[in-house]
């Protein structure tokens, strides 16, 4: 198995990983091949890919602002799991972060993926209970009276 930077080459097998992940929140618009290009153009070197025998089988996607890294869309295929792969993936991931001065990691996960949090817990990342988590949709947004 070999760990590296994901390129937009990968976006078809990287998105057909994500497929076979039950409960994986996808979007038409941030998810799409065009998406994904802007965030690794935007993050070229803290997105990577796990491949065994030429086939994607894991993949974290994780950016900063300058401030925070976020983590997005990990995942490992079914098939490959509990042998570490994720746990590499972040620990690789988390390292990308720190090279770029990146010192705290944050990320989402649905209340009920018991597995995803699990997982999360064992590598040490607490809940908030503290924050209300905010969204908006731009693309469904006309104007914003204040």
């Amino acid at each position: 198995m070999n760990i590296r930077i994901m390129t937009i080459e990968d976006y078809e097998k990287v998105y057909a990983l994500w497929l076979s992940c039950k409960g994986m929140g996808l979007n038409n618009l941030d998810d799409s091949k065009e998406g994904i290009k802007k965030f690794l153009n935007r993050n070229p070197g803290t997105c990577f890919v796990a491949e065994n025998d030429n086939e994607i089988i894991g993949v974290i996607i994780v950016g900063n602002d300058g401030r925070r890294g976020y983590i997005y869309h990990t995942a490992v295929h079914p098939y490959y799991r509990n042998n570490g792969i994720a746990t590499m993936l972040v620990n690789k991931a988390m390292s990308a972060l720190k090279s770029v001065g990146i010192h705290k990691a944050a990320l989402v996960v649905f209340d009920r993926n018991t597995n995803g949090n699990a997982f999360w817990d064992k590598l040490g990342f607490t809940t908030r209970d503290d924050l209300i988590y905010r969204n908006l949709a731009l693309s469904d947004m006309t104007r914003i009276d204040t």
